[in-house]
């Protein structure tokens, strides 16, 4: 039973849509490589999706060459007065074509990385960019350890320096606390020793000097004195001269 005839007329259905220009775009390529096989023959395609993706296969080694071909045989050669200007202007409009199917071809390319306008991708297509998603993943990756790496060598690093600052002025320090033990002692061992000094001199030889004569004045009573008794009684005093 032989398939029945597919009606001309745009797909309603995104998803049926999609999957039908998927196969005949594949089927196209495939009959465009075995025509240029088989017969020996120049072939270049050009397709542009419904969202502007670019799909080309040339059987030469360049599609640019295959164009100027073609502009060469559609318009014929060029005319032998055509000026400079002209030419210029022909190649510039050419460069700025290329460069604006690159434009394009990136912006898709950075579209189907974000994840959107994937519907029109084949499996193939969506494997190889599941690929590509995964080596950048991977990348990302190394950078961010090798980041976080260098990052905590370099902490190591200031350690070791503060630790050797630390050091160092520990030495200082304790250094100064040494000297100002010593001089603390130094001191303390001078004051000691003029204290020695003061405590052994004998008292009042600085002030009092002994006498090297017999004192000519002696008050009070001498032990070898004989003690005299005095009773009591009526004194009679007596004058001389005055005798009654």
């Amino acid at each position: 039973m032989g398939r029945g005839r597919v009606e001309l007329k745009r797909i309603e259905n995104k998803i049926n849509r999609q999957v039908t220009f998927a196969k005949r775009r594949n089927g196209l390529l495939k009959k465009a490589y075995e025509l240029s096989v088989l017969c020996d023959a120049e072939v270049a395609l050009i397709i542009f999706s419904n969202r502007g993706k670019l799909y080309e296969f040339c059987s030469s080694s360049s599609m640019l060459k295959t164009l100027e071909r073609y502009q060469k045989c559609n318009y014929g050669a060029p005319e032998t007065n055509v000026s400079t200007r002209e030419a210029l202007e022909l190649s510039s409009q050419q460069e700025y074509l290329k460069l604006k199917a690159r434009y394009e071809a990136l912006q898709r390319n950075q579209r189907n990385l974000l994840g959107e306008d994937l519907g029109p991708l084949s499996s193939k297509e969506l494997e190889s960019l599941e690929r590509q998603l995964d080596m950048s993943l991977k990348q990302i990756r190394s950078t961010r350890t090798q980041c976080m790496l260098d990052q905590l060598t370099d902490l190591q690093r200031k350690e070791h320096m503060l630790n050797d600052a630390n050091r160092t002025l520990k030495q200082r320090l304790f250094e100064g606390y040494n000297v100002h033990q010593l001089q603390l002692n130094a001191n303390a061992e001078d004051v000691g020793y003029g204290r020695q000094q003061a405590h052994h001199q004998p008292q009042g030889e600085g002030f009092f000097q002994p006498l090297e004569c017999e004192p000519t004045l002696q008050i009070g009573y001498h032990q070898n004195d004989p003690i005299q008794v005095v009773t009591a009684g009526p004194s009679v005093n007596y004058m001389g001269g005055w005798l009654p």
